[in-house]
């Protein structure tokens, strides 16, 4: 069993009291949706190891503090000091609008308002301080537009595309030559 089909919840943090309960930092902006979890899986040597919750709530309005069964003490919780939890795709919730999920959206033609269709996203970068859509244009090349609400006009699932209203030139920073590079084969 591998960890495809899961998504990234957040991860143990620490300890909390002695009889074995955890806080967990949960990556989402909505962290009391989670208070009622019954199981989740723990990333142990790469796999997906299922734990079963005995209680969870809300800790300091943005942590999540959570009981597992067969954790009944401070030092069986420490061992679970910064594992990540995981839970199946089809737990999370169905996004409506312009809102979604950065693995719902690959494979989607990016549409800009200006410039037409720009090519397919392959993915986000969530990682840099500003998270960014990595499209690959027809010809090849990448375009990256940051993940903002104002670029993002509509997202079609049904049509499987997002139109983006990006500022003047941004597309063109990425699909023009560069100087130095030839434009035809003549020169």
């Amino acid at each position: 069993m591998s960890l495809e089909g899961n998504y990234y919840l957040g991860k143990i943090i620490k300890p909390y009291g002695t009889k074995g309960e955890v806080l967990v930092k949960l990556d989402t902006d909505e962290p009391e949706i989670y208070e009622d979890l019954e199981s989740v899986f723990l990333k142990i040597k790469g796999q997906p190891v299922p734990f079963f919750i005995t209680n969870a709530r809300m800790h300091k309005s943005h942590l999540l503090r959570i009981k597992f069964e067969d954790i009944d003490s401070i030092e069986a919780a420490q061992n679970l000091v910064g594992r990540q939890l995981y839970l199946p795709l089809d737990t999370l919730p169905e996004l409506t609008g312009n809102n979604f999920y950065y693995h719902e959206i690959t494979g989607f033609e990016a549409v800009d308002k200006t410039a037409g269709s720009i090519g397919i996203i392959r993915g986000v970068n969530d990682m840099a301080p500003q998270p960014y859509f990595i499209i690959h244009s027809p010809e090849g090349k990448e375009i990256l537009i940051p993940v903002h609400n104002e670029f993002i006009k509509e997202v079609n699932r049904k049509e499987k595309k997002i139109i983006f209203e990006t500022p003047e030139g941004l597309i063109a920073l990425y699909t023009q030559s560069k100087p130095g590079e030839c434009q035809n084969e003549t020169e």
